[in-house]
């Protein structure tokens, strides 16, 4: 048998790429599938002897829960993605998601075996969060290491797709699960999405196992026994000379990691609860404000290679505070043209600008050796600190103001400027090889706690 032919530089890059954007949407449309299906059923089947509005903000939490494992994933992920490689710490996260998902498929409600319902159902969410703690940074970094130098915003930019896109194939295979079940929706017809996640994970892994690792990372292994660095655990290194790098990645993410649950899942219980409008109105406006921002984030990308990733966020975080009540006063109309326009100015400007960079911005703050730690850690810290209840807490924060949204524009405001004040902190390495960042070459040029200490 004839050897597998040696892929070329772009036939390397394609397929990293291809890696990091296909595995991203399918782990998204499984972990979104969940956020869908607690904002609208979940309630009633895990949660029945509670008040209708105490349990919907129960059964937002439990989407919330999936955070507290991120963390955990993310130092695991990070350890092994920094040690045994890239490419085999995704397909052990994408191999957990796809359990835990299809098994969320087949949990009994609370009628069929009581308590025990909810607390499986909860220990699922933590296996999908664990799961997805370890994916972000990978795909990321899969896509931005394998970039040329002069494309790494626009490479990075199309994992964050999977987001959306699997926000989009989520709801899209959710509305399709109630059409097909009809009246039956709240007592099958929820599992099909879940179900259906076991196809979708059919092409993800292919596509992930035809990748390989970048050069970047090949190189930087193969000085493993050489440097005493190497040697040490990657959050060890990270912790003691990566500080100021590691929190402006945690606050960075402020201006979108709750805001986006906010316009995606919290707003699906909003319109229906709150609004008493009829549920395909949050969907539609879900729907279509996804496929928007999948078409400007890799314009986003692009930009940010031309203007830099620093200017670029901060366009988009300006675009956001100022567009806040705007928006919200758009969905508090109760209108299907108004709602879905408010979504879609949020994910078409503001959230695409400040989310498209962070790919690229993250991997140049970072040396390899420690690259998929420190992304990995800082944005999941960012998200258990604030998107992981934030559409329980924004419910909450309506029903105390008895309807309102203004307690919620405020928060969407705040965070968004704690995220530009961080970012205004970051180096520019646009220019800059990546093996470079983190050696004599790049020192004169960073923060002092950005450069590894000798020993």
């Amino acid at each position: 048998m004839a050897p597998a032919a040696t892929p070329t530089p772009e036939q390397i890059r394609r397929r990293s790429l291809q890696s990091g954007t296909i595995g991203a949407i399918v782990e998204w449309y499984e972990y979104t599938i969940y956020g869908v299906a607690a904002a609208l059923v979940f309630g009633n089947l895990f949660f029945p002897d509670l008040s209708p509005g105490v349990g919907q903000i129960v059964s937002l939490a439990t989407f919330g829960v999936g955070f507290l494992a991120r963390p955990i994933g993310a130092f695991v992920a990070g350890h092994l993605g920094d040690r045994i490689g890239r490419k085999s710490t995704l397909v052990l996260t994408f191999s957990v998601m796809t359990a835990a998902t299809a098994a969320i498929g087949f949990v009994p409600t609370y009628h069929q075996i009581g308590v025990a319902a909810p607390l499986l159902l909860c220990v699922l969410r933590l296996a999908q969060g664990f799961a997805v703690g370890g994916e972000w940074g990978g795909a990321a970094i899969v896509a931005v290491e394998n970039a040329p130098r002069a494309r790494r915003g626009y490479f990075g930019a199309w994992p964050q797709i999977g987001v959306s896109a699997g926000l989009l194939l989520g709801t899209a295979a959710v509305s399709f699960a109630s059409w097909v079940s009809g009246d039956a929706f709240d007592e099958w017809g929820w599992r099909l999405p879940f179900w259906l996640s076991v196809v979708l994970a059919g092409v993800g892994f292919f596509i992930r196992l035809r990748a390989t690792e970048s050069p970047a990372f090949l190189a930087e292994k193969a000085k493993m026994d050489a440097e005493l660095e190497r040697r040490k655990a990657p959050a060890a290194v990270l912790f003691r000379h990566h500080r100021k790098a590691l929190l402006i990645t945690v606050f960075g993410r402020f201006a979108e990691a709750g805001n986006y649950y906010l316009f995606t899942t919290f707003i699906l219980s909003y319109v229906t609860t709150t609004l008493h409008v009829p549920q395909s109105y949050g969907l539609t406006a879900s729907m279509i404000g996804a496929a928007v921002n999948i078409v400007m984030i890799p314009v986003f990308g692009a930009v940010s290679d031309r203007i830099g990733r620093v200017r670029t966020f901060l366009i988009g975080g300006a675009l956001i505070a100022v567009t806040t009540w705007p928006v919200f006063a758009l969905v508090g109309t109760g209108r299907l043209w108004a709602i879905v326009g408010g979504v879609v100015l949020f994910l078409a400007l503001g959230h695409a600008m400040v989310y498209a960079p962070l790919p690229a911005l993250y991997c140049e703050m970072f040396p390899t050796a420690v690259r998929y730690s420190g992304i990995s850690i800082g944005y999941q810290m960012a998200s258990i600190l604030l998107a992981s209840f934030t559409p329980a807490l924004a419910g909450a924060m309506v029903l105390w103001a008895g309807g309102s949204l203004w307690m919620v524009t405020v928060f969407v405001i705040a965070t968004t400027l704690i995220a530009m004040a961080a970012i205004a902190c970051a180096p520019d390495h646009r220019g800059r090889e990546l093996d470079e960042i983190g050696t004599d070459r790049t020192t004169a040029h960073q923060a002092p706690d950005l450069v590894p200490a000798a020993d």
